[in-house]
Order: structure tokens, then C-alpha cells, then sequence
């Protein structure tokens, strides 16, 4: 369970897609769940969607859903761009769906913050 981040949902968000590994990815539900916020996993795509006008970088390609589709993919520019960021950190993309989703799949509650 989330204990110690920052104080606005967004940057909540956020904070837990940058300790997202390289190679991997988690779900919208995941951090939702995570945050305490279960069932607002469109409230974490929604954070995620505003995360281009952050301060900082923030790997939000690395955010899929429950089914491993790339269902935000229209919110990078061009519209494969998600894809093309994936697949640069070897993670297989085929239709628009991720490869191997249970093996590469990362979830926040491994994290250990306190």
C-alpha cells in the first residue's frame, strides 16, 4: 500500500510510473490499486495523459492495461511512438498488445516505501 509520496494525485501518479523498470510495465488498475484508489484506473489515465506538461520526464509509455493493450498509445505523437519507446527497451509489441505481458509485468506493490 502507498505510504510516503508526494501530496497531489498526479504527482502520486507519477512517482510511482518513474519506478517503473526498464523492459517493464505495469497496469492503470495496478497503481490504482496501489494508491488506495481502487477502481479508478481512468483516474490514473487521465494523470497519465497530463504527464507531457510535468517538469519532469515521466516513462508513461510503460503504463498498459489489464489486458497488456496499449490503449493510451494516442496520447504520444506520432501515434506509434508508444510502441517504438516499448520496443527500445526490449519489450515486443505485436497488434498493438505487449508480449509475454505476465512475464514482463511489474506490479507497485513490490515496491517497499515507508
Amino acid at each position: 500500500m502507498y505510504k510516503k509520496l508526494s501530496e497531489s494525485f498526479f504527482e502520486k501518479v507519477y512517482e510511482v510510473v518513474k519506478l517503473i523498470p526498464s523492459g517493464r510495465v505495469t497496469t492503470y488498475g495496478a497503481i490504482a490499486n496501489y494508491l488506495g484508489i481502487t477502481k479508478s484506473a481512468r483516474m490514473v489515465g487521465w494523470a497519465l495523459n497530463q504527464a507531457k506538461y510535468y517538469k519532469e520526464e515521466i516513462p508513461a509509455h510503460r503504463v498498459v492495461n489489464k489486458q497488456g493493450l496499449l490503449t493510451g498509445k494516442h496520447h504520444f505523437l506520432p501515434e506509434k511512438n508508444m510502441e517504438q519507446l516499448l520496443n527500445q527497451e526490449g519489450v515486443q509489441v505485436k497488434n498493438n498488445q505487449i508480449q509475454h505481458f505476465e512475464t514482463i509485468f511489474w506490479s507497485p506493490d513490490e515496491l517497499e516505501i515507508t
